[in-house]
Order: C-alpha cells, then sequence, then structure tokens
C-alpha cells in the first residue's frame, strides 16, 4: 500500500470519527498543570471517544536562514516518515490502522501540530507523536520524495498569477524582511538541504520554553497531565533560539506595481499597514473589514465591483496580522479591460470607509453574523484543540471563548467610525497587479492610478 493511499484510507476513518461537538456556549475550559510543570488548556467532553492535542512552538519559517529556505517546511512535511525504529512505511501504516491523525505545520511565526486519536488508541498515538518529535529518522527516501514534491510545487507557483501577485506585494510592503521571503524556498535553497539541516533544525527549534499545548474531548486533566510529560517532558528547556525577528511596517506612501504577465485574467492586490491581533482595536477592525470586503457576497465590495457592474467574479478583503507586522489586504480578479475600473471602484469605497465609516445597519448586520457564527467553529473536537492554541499564542484569556461575543456586540457606531478612519486611507494603498497591460486606446480599459 503506498504511503498517499494509507493516508487517504486514514483520513476517511478518521472523518466519521469526528463527530460535532458541544457548543461554544457548553465549553468549559480550564488549566492544567502537568507533574512535571507542563500548562495547557483543556476543554474537556466525555461525550464522544476522541482526544485531540494541538501544540505549538514560537518560531516559524521567518527564522530559517536565507541559504536554507524552505527548512522549516521541508522538516514539518518530513516528520511523519519515519521515526524511532519505523520507516516511512510502517510509521504511516500504524497511523492508518489506528485512525490516528497527526499534522505538522508552519508559517511565518509558529510551528504548529495537531493530533487527534479515538480515546482507545491514544497510548499508541501519544508514542508515535513522541517519537516523531524526539527521534524523527529522515531517511534518504522520504528526503528526496519531499524535496521533489517542494520543488514541484516551486516550479508550479511561477505560473500561478496568484503567487506571483502575493510574493510582489510582500516584496513591496515589507522590503528585505523575512516575511518576505519565500516560505517554501527556492529551488537552490531546497537542494541544498542536508538531512544534517533537518536534525539541527529539530534540535534548536523544540524546546519547552516557546511551547503552547492545548487539549479537547475525552480526556481528563489527570490523564491530560500524564499525556503531556509523556510527549514533551524530555524535550530540553531552551536551546537558545532567539525567535524575534524585526519589527514592520507597509510603506506610508502608496505604489502601483505591474507584473506582466500574458493571463486570460488580470489579478490585483491591494495593500497597507493593518492591525496586530493584540492591538485594542482589533475587534472593531474585524467588524469593518466583514462590512468592506470580508462579509461574502453582501460586504461593499462585491456588491460594488460584482452586483452593481459586474466587473468580477470575487472581490475580498480580509486582515493579515503577524507577530511582528500586520496588512490590510483586498484582492480582485478580472478581466485586462477590467482591471483599471476595478481598482478605481476598491479605492473609492476604501475612501468611503474612512470618510464615512460604516452605517448603522451594516454595523448591526455585521455584529449578529460575526457574533451567531461564532458557534460554528466550535464543530469538532479537533477544532476546539486548534482555537485553545490559538487563544494561548494570542494571549486572549482562558475565558476569552465566553467573553469574544460581548466584545463584539459592545461596540458602537462611533467605535467602527473611529476605526475605520484610521485603517483605511487609500493614498497608503500598495498595488500589485499581474497580467497582460491593456491595449492602449481600448475603450473600456481605464489606467490604474
Amino acid at each position: 500500500m503506498s504511503t498517499l493511499l494509507q493516508r487517504v484510507i486514514g483520513a476517511f476513518a478518521l472523518a466519521g470519527l469526528l463527530a460535532a461537538a458541544a457548543p461554544a456556549s457548553a465549553l468549559t475550559v480550564k488549566e492544567v498543570k502537568s507533574p512535571g510543570g507542563l500548562s495547557a488548556y483543556l476543554a474537556e467532553d466525555h461525550a464522544n471517544p476522541i482526544i485531540a492535542i494541538s501544540f505549538g512552538f514560537n518560531g516559524g519559517s521567518a527564522l530559517d536562514p536565507t541559504a536554507k529556505l524552505g527548512l522549516s517546511g521541508m522538516v514539518t512535511s518530513l516528520l511523519d516518515e519515519g521515526a524511532g525504529d519505523l520507516d516511512s512505511f510502517a510509521f504511516q501504516t500504524v497511523l492508518a490502522d489506528r485512525a490516528i491523525s497527526l499534522r505538522f505545520s508552519v508559517d511565518h511565526d509558529m510551528i504548529r501540530a495537531n493530533l487527534v486519536t479515538t480515546t482507545a488508541n491514544a497510548p499508541k498515538a501519544l508514542e508515535l507523536m513522541h517519537l516523531a518529535l524526539t527521534k524523527p529518522r529522515f531517511d534518504a527516501e522520504p528526503v528526496e520524495r519531499i524535496r521533489r514534491q517542494i520543488q514541484v510545487e516551486i516550479a508550479s507557483r511561477e505560473e500561478n498569477p496568484n503567487r506571483l501577485a502575493r510574493r510582489a506585494m510582500m516584496d513591496a510592503v515589507f522590503p528585505n524582511h523575512p516575511y518576505a521571503r519565500e516560505e517554501d524556498g527556492t529551488p537552490q535553497s531546497v537542494a541544498a538541504i542536508t538531512a544534517d539541516d533537518l536534525r539541527g533544525w529539530v534540535k534548536s527549534r523544540f524546546a519547552r520554553d516557546r511551547l503552547l499545548i492545548s487539549a479537547s474531548g475525552d480526556i481528563s486533566a489527570a490523564d491530560l497531565g500524564k499525556a503531556m510529560d509523556q510527549l514533551f517532558g524530555d524535550l530540553p528547556k531552551t536551546t537558545g533560539l532567539d525567535t524575534k525577528i524585526p519589527e514592520v511596517t507597509a510603506p506610508a506612501k502608496g505604489q502601483v506595481i505591474r507584473v506582466e504577465k500574458n493571463l486570460p485574467q488580470t489579478i490585483t492586490i491591494l495593500a497597507e499597514n493593518g492591525l496586530k491581533r493584540k492591538d485594542p482595536d482589533w475587534y472593531i477592525a474585524v467588524v469593518n473589514d466583514y462590512i468592506l470586503g470580508g462579509g461574502g457576497m453582501g460586504s461593499r465590495l462585491m456588491t460594488e465591483v460584482r452586483e452593481k457592474r459586474g466587473l468580477a467574479y470575487t472581490v475580498s478583503s480580509s486582515l493579515a496580522p503577524y507577530d511582528a507586522g500586520a496588512l490590510i489586504v483586498s484582492s480582485v480578479g478580472t478581466r485586462a479591460d477590467q482591471a483599471g475600473n476595478s481598482l478605481n471602484v476598491i479605492r473609492d469605497e476604501w475612501k468611503k470607509m474612512r470618510d464615512e465609516g460604516p452605517t448603522q445597519e451594516e454595523l448591526n448586520d455585521a455584529k449578529e453574523f460575526l457574533t451567531g457564527a461564532w458557534p460554528l467553529r466550535f464543530t469538532t473536537t479537533s477544532s476546539i484543540a486548534e482555537i485553545l492554541l490559538s487563544v494561548q499564542k494570542d494571549n486572549l484569556g482562558i475565558d476569552y471563548i465566553d467573553k469574544r461575543n460581548s466584545i463584539i456586540e459592545g461596540i458602537t457606531l462611533a467605535d467602527a467610525k473611529r476605526v475605520a478612519k484610521r485603517l483605511y486611507n487609500p493614498d497608503a494603498l500598495t498595488v500589485v497587479v499581474v497580467g497582460a497591460t491593456p491595449k492602449p486606446g481600448d475603450p473600456k480599459a481605464k489606467a490604474a492610478q
């Protein structure tokens, strides 16, 4: 049986086990201390025999050395490809046979992992995760297989206009900063990564002083304490790694960057400086963003760009907070001869948000959706554990799940207008346009100014 087939079978087996979890309002979250001194957030629920443990280590791909870009992504792709006495085939076979889901991922700022298992298979699941953390094999076959997969993905992104636009945008707003580098690496940097680099990464990145843990499901506080010490107790207290990266802000003056590409559709991305997750105006910014472009079909951008003018099939906005910086981003895909028109409409809506802010009706609708949809994020045991991990990373407090909706409900129209004026500045927008330049004299084409 191939590794891919094993994963597919395991995924289908586990999907049948991920039953709906308790709604957010019914969750009780408590802090658990292990005998060894580790701490975690736990949402205990014995309705289904499922356990999810999520954990993370602060410090992500932004710490990769320039000559070895993509190192973090390569390691996290290989941690379930054999550990201890189990080679890749044996390790994946046990996961599939026991319906155990074990996943690692990395972003600019954090390494994340998620373990989901039935209660009966928890001992074996904990054993496998511990091996992956402490004794990954990095055998030649899986290393070269994963290297080839990454290199294929790197090559394919060179023809992906959305990736080209995102890369050009990050280069423009965060020049010469780790956030602007390719997380997946380059063909040269990935080719240069050795097995010793992979092992060195594990030794430097996995330490208890950067560890955050959460759990949910059919596990008691006492059993979670034992599980934490089993998983992490023999990791070093610290490796001395400095995880801080320089603070960065987007340029105060806007610019337009064109990436010429012969495409049937033009991709446009706009960005300016945003808010970090810890900013006291964060929730107000979330509401405003929902109104502008984050609210799907009911947002201003969808109404003005798509519904009224038919300029694009989809257009949106979002908040992009990082540990060392933040952006507000909007994107639209349209025909080349309509790209300028679409951009001008987005700029106009950006300006209206700054000058006028939302209406009371828009504010009410946004608050109703954002609070009403909140329980839908707690649909599985795994999703609860992952949310609790994010709560810890962002220092939101153990009562965050209970108080989050009341924070949003308390936002006033004056709050929304004040933060809209603070956030939205059309003159500060960096614009990246990827596509073919409209032919001169085309009456339908309006150049981006």
